[in-house]
């Protein structure tokens, strides 16, 4: 338990209430402790160098990817594989969709992946990130609680380590091979003192969009050329429009009860709405939780081919955004994740 005890402050510290740790704290509203006035973006460097891409790569075996997220990953067991059985048959158009594994391949079963990395404190952690159209075919999109806490960003223990993406992830397998992260941007609002501000309060006051860069494979390919890329978008949410989630939640590891171990990846669908507590953030029904965060949030999805346009990313659930039990809530991208986006796309992979 001494293991439990010492890790739980810092994954607190760095996501509370939001998808990336395995436990909720107390829901704090939305305030107006997020320093106004103007928004930059920040930035951090990851593995530059051929030797910690190679570092990297090595760290995250099978069964570190397996469990990844696991409070007490000393005792707790490797999750079995996850046998669902693929179906090419595509879905229904705008087919609501509560929470299942995604059977139905197309592009989506390559552009999405899981994304892993360590916290300050040496324990391991994972969400959810999407490829997405871009001038260097590189960028990566998440959320920014994903990438650190709140804090200075030129204090290393603000930013999570061995940023690492895997395409297509599948019962610890690395379908498309795996990437390790060149740098990394949030906006500028989480580079206040965590004495004040806390993660939730920036991130459900419209900032928890975080944009990676990835080192090219192995063999010197980026990442959209192996995986393909979906959409994005900047534009304003409209109410009930019908929307698809991916991600791949965990909460398994740490409660035998939940449904999801990080296995294979999980789709939601239905209509959007915005969150009475947070209105800034916009879901769908969706039994997602721990491990989504970051995931793509699809307008215009077409289910036959498996694309579709970002137009948000998985923050939180009803505990912070209030609604009905069981929606899962993105940050919607507006003009702060447009410029994290276009500081990316202009980055040489």
């Amino acid at each position: 338990m001494t293991a439990t005890l010492r890790t739980f402050p810092r994954r607190l510290a760095a996501a509370g209430a939001l998808l990336l740790s395995a436990t909720t704290a107390a829901v704090l509203p939305p305030s107006t402790a997020v320093a106004a006035g103007q928004e930059s973006v920040t930035t951090h460097s990851a593995a530059t160098t051929d030797q910690e891409r190679s570092r990297v790569d090595a760290y995250w075996t099978p069964e570190k990817m397996k469990l990844a997220g696991a409070l007490v990953p000393e005792i707790t067991p490797v999750p079995e594989d996850d046998t669902t059985p693929d179906d090419p048959r595509p879905l229904p158009a705008d087919t609501p969709d509560p929470g299942a594994v995604w059977t139905h391949g197309g592009a989506v079963n390559r552009s999405v992946g899981r994304l892993f990395f360590t916290f300050a404190d040496g324990y391991d952690g994972s969400c959810t990130a999407t490829v997405v159209d871009s001038a260097n075919r590189s960028t990566v999109i998440t959320a920014a609680h994903c990438l650190r806490g709140v804090g200075a960003p030129t204090t290393d223990a603000t930013w999570n380590h061995n940023l690492y993406f895997v395409p297509g992830y599948r019962n610890g397998t690395k379908p498309l091979g795996g990437f390790s992260i060149k740098s990394v941007a949030t906006s500028s609002r989480w580079d206040a003192q965590p004495g004040g501000t806390t993660s939730e309060e920036v991130a459900t006051a419209g900032y928890d969009t975080g944009v990676l860069v990835a080192n090219r494979s192995a063999e010197g390919r980026r990442v959209a050329d192996v995986t393909g890329s979906q959409r994005i978008a900047f534009t304003k949410p409209a109410e009930d429009e019908f929307i698809h989630a991916f991600g791949y939640p965990k909460d398994r590891l740490n409660n035998p009860d939940a449904k999801y171990t990080g296995s294979r990846m999980i789709h939601c669908a239905g209509p959007a709405r915005p969150g009475p507590k947070a209105p800034l953030l916009w879901g769908e029904p969706c039994d997602m939780s721990h491990g989504a965060s970051g995931g793509p949030h699809l307008a215009r999805f077409d289910t036959r081919t498996g694309i579709g346009t970002v137009v948000g990313v998985t923050t939180t659930d009803d505990e912070v955004a209030g609604g009905p039990a069981g929606t899962l809530y993105a940050t919607r991208l507006g003009d702060s994740a447009h410029r994290l986006y276009n500081w990316a796309q202009t980055r040489p992979a």
